[in-house]
């Protein structure tokens, strides 16, 4: 199966069908989970990138937060 072939697959597959909203309160709710394990921890430095969000403790500890910013444009 060549390059090609794969990518006509993937046009084929379910995935294409998800919907964007309910992926990215998803992850809404997955970066929840994760601030609340961070209660009492100290933040070093938090940066926004295009992508995603990065929180790095005191610790050294790096966590990533992507997708459940913005909203979707009709």
């Amino acid at each position: 199966m060549d390059d090609q072939e794969t990518v006509n697959d993937l046009q084929d597959s379910s995935l294409l069908d998800i919907d964007p909203d309910a992926l990215r309160e998803a992850e809404k709710v997955f970066a929840q989970g994760i601030l609340d394990t961070m209660s009492g921890k100290e933040v070093a430095k938090a940066t926004y990138e295009d992508t995603r969000v990065v929180v790095i403790m005191e610790d050294g500890t790096e966590y990533y937060f992507y997708g459940f910013m913005g909203e979707s444009r009709a």
